[in-house]
């Protein structure tokens, strides 16, 4: 039961881990300011959620190379946390 419940978790940290990666890079390539500023700026405009959610999308490729390798209990952890992250996004919409 422990194996189960450690492969589930490692696969939400790796989604979280790959959020954020997607956000940053996102940031990186997009913003033409530093990382404050656009930030300011993403916090003026409200659009923490947008962000939030171009940044979830390395969780779609992690997702699909744990169902590759076989591991499909870290899928399901990328899944979940993928689930929590589209909840947070709606509650940030509505904020």
């Amino acid at each position: 039961m422990k194996t189960i419940q450690k492969e589930i978790i490692i696969g939400v940290l790796v989604a979280i881990f790959a959020t954020i990666a997607g956000v940053i890079l996102y940031l990186e390539v997009f913003s033409d300011y530093g990382y404050t500023k656009t930030f300011q700026l993403i916090e003026e405009g409200g659009m923490y959620g947008e962000i939030l959610t171009l940044g979830a999308v390395p969780n779609l490729f992690v997702f699909f190379i744990f169902l590759k390798k076989k591991q499909d209990l870290r899928a399901k952890g990328v899944l979940l946390a993928t689930i929590v992250i589209a909840f947070v996004t709606l509650f940030l919409k509505f904020l």
